[in-house]
């Protein structure tokens, strides 16, 4: 049912996450994969985008220090554009219609707690999505399809999805970019086969040879070279390759959670 619970797996921040456990309760058919190799919400790590066995488009996890990457979806469409909810609970998602149907896609959103799932629809005159951003405070989520931008309470909240209003914009694009520095004082974007450092004033200059563009914590920016992810610093240094194993082929569009600071409180699992 759009909007309803479905197969296993989702959560946001405060009195809303506890909300949002509880009306996922009834949903979750146990843990996910990801929840026994990392404490959700607390240490450093990331969803990306892999090819499975069976040339399965899937999401596998990793922590940032490395080691057994994990795999977080088996479903038999593809899942594609991760995006890590700022408190590092939930991971949104575009997924395949159905194998039958590769131009039409939903938003999802999984709890990377208890493995609760939820489709969050967008308009019916939508075009289909191809990336999605949280905003600061995890309540909204914003959506990029076609040359539209859509807009969707996250739960427990009804989606309520409507299309951003031209005063917002900013805001959105804003969400859906990989920025550099805290503050941030450029963007990365792609210029040929290679990564660029973008300002305000849209002046490009060469940054990293590589793709897939993922800001990594306030200071670094990972992006992929040859099949490795490999972290760099913003300023000048050399990046180093994540040392991990069990990676998929293709891994790509990455997304995330730089760890939980000290004077947060982060989430609980779900009775």
């Amino acid at each position: 049912m759009p909007g309803g619970c479905s197969r296993p797996r989702l959560r946001v921040r405060g009195d809303a996450a506890l909300a949002l456990l509880a009306l996922l309760a009834a949903c979750s058919t146990g843990i996910s994969p990801f929840r026994g190799r990392a404490r959700i919400g607390r240490d450093a790590y990331a969803v990306f985008v892999g090819d499975a066995p069976g040339n399965r488009t899937d999401l596998f996890g990793v922590r940032a220090d490395g080691g057994e990457v994990v795999q977080i979806t088996f479903s038999n469409v593809a899942e594609t554009a991760p995006a890590l909810s700022p408190d590092g609970s939930v991971v949104a998602f575009i997924r395949q219609h159905s194998l039958g149907d590769s131009a039409r896609a939903d938003v999802w959103v999984m709890n990377l707690l208890s493995g609760a799932e939820r489709e969050l629809p967008l308009g019916a005159d939508a075009a289909r999505p191809e990336r999605v951003g949280w905003w600061d405070d995890g309540r909204v989520i914003y959506v990029r399809a076609g040359a539209e931008l859509w807009r969707l309470d996250a739960p427990p909240a009804p989606p309520a999805a409507r299309p951003v209003a031209p005063a917002k914009r900013a805001a959105a694009d804003s969400s859906l970019a990989v920025w550099l520095g805290a503050p941030p004082f450029a963007r990365v974007v792609a210029c040929g086969d290679s990564l660029c450092a973008q300002g305000d004033s849209g002046r490009a200059a060469a940054f990293a040879a590589g793709h897939d563009p993922v800001r990594w914590g306030p200071d670094s920016v990972g992006y992929v070279v040859d099949g490795r992810l490999v972290i760099r610093p913003d300023g000048p240094g050399h990046g180093r390759p994540m040392e991990w194993t069990g990676a998929p082929a293709h891994p790509r569009q990455f997304t995330f959670f730089p760890g939980l600071r000290s004077t947060d409180a982060g989430p609980q699992a779900p009775p």
